[in-house]
């Protein structure tokens, strides 16, 4: 069973960065699609990006050309490198990870299925 682990969140002000890493354990390679989601307080869950073994990277409309989202195939870590953040970006943010054939990058960040595994989650809290 797959493990996810996040770590880099933390409080910062609007226009600084922060990088977000997520460690895969208990899988050899990366699960055929990795990404991340958040949730602010009272909001539902959303997408923020998705990442496939194809290579294909999609991004939620809000932090295109802010979030940058990357896989480093030789330690199984997935990164999120967050710029310019502002305070709509404030949420608990979530890694997850999915094996399944049908998955992709496109698909992970618009839904995830039962079949989809979830880190603990990791606060982001940006000030103004």
């Amino acid at each position: 069973q797959v493990q996810l682990v996040e770590s880099g969140g933390g409080s910062v002000q609007a226009g600084e960065s922060l990088r977000l890493t997520c460690s895969v354990s208990r899988f050899r390679y990366m699960p055929r699609c990795m990404g991340w989601y958040r949730q602010a307080s009272g909001k539902e869950r959303e997408g923020v990006t998705a990442i496939d073994v194809d290579g294909d990277t999609r991004y939620a409309e809000s932090v295109k050309g802010r979030f940058i989202v990357s896989h480093d195939d030789a330690k199984n870590i997935l990164s999120l490198q967050m710029n310019s953040l502002k305070p709509e970006d404030t949420a608990m943010y979530y890694c997850v990870a999915e094996d399944t054939f049908t998955c992709s990058a496109g698909r992970l960040l618009t839904s995830h299925r039962p079949s989809t595994y979830w880190g603990q989650g990791t606060q982001v809290t940006v000030s103004s």
